[in-house]
């Protein structure tokens, strides 16, 4: 696990908000303080597609993608006044977590894995991420921990986003 403080604000929410930098994410969840506090499960309801996508239930995913609702969360925050704090969960998709396994290597399985997660949140101190790791059982092993952390910075600094140490 990290901390880091994201120090160019403006840059970041256009490649949070405006670009397809972050659409490979799930949501898992979110909030946003406005004029209201505005909350998003990324939960995907199955009940609400037909019988027809339903056939293969596996095809329909667990989480909703950034890219699925970056224009819904886009349309609260934007407006001439800055949101008062939001807040996002991000997880790695379970193919991206397969390949990071892979080109790592790491001796795990992306069955092992229940999550890779950053953790976005803007409030009046400024604008942090903080990653985590989950697996399924218990693991003294922090080389996947380590490869995500690495992962991050390393995609932070590919899209141009600065950061530093929090």
């Amino acid at each position: 696990m990290i901390s880091i403080k994201l120090t160019e604000t403006k840059k970041f929410m256009s490649q949070l908000l405006l670009s397809d930098a972050f659409d490979n994410f799930l949501l898992i969840e979110g909030e946003i303080v406005t004029f209201n506090t505005f909350r998003i499960d990324g939960y995907i309801q199955r009940e609400f597609f037909s019988s027809e996508s339903m056939d293969e239930p596996e095809a329909i995913p667990e989480y909703s993608s950034w890219k699925q609702l970056r224009n819904y969360c886009f349309s609260i925050i934007k407006g001439k006044q800055t949101p008062l704090s939001f807040k996002f969960i991000f997880s790695l998709s379970p193919a991206n977590i397969a390949c990071l396994i892979e080109h790592a290597p790491l001796d795990f399985q992306p069955g092992d894995v229940q999550g890779l997660y950053l953790n976005i949140r803007f409030d009046e101190k400024g604008l942090y991420c903080i990653t985590g790791t989950s697996l399924k059982t218990f693991s003294m092993d922090k080389s996947l921990e380590k490869a995500w952390d690495m992962m991050v910075q390393k995609f932070f600094t590919q899209k141009g986003i600065a950061y530093s140490d929090a």
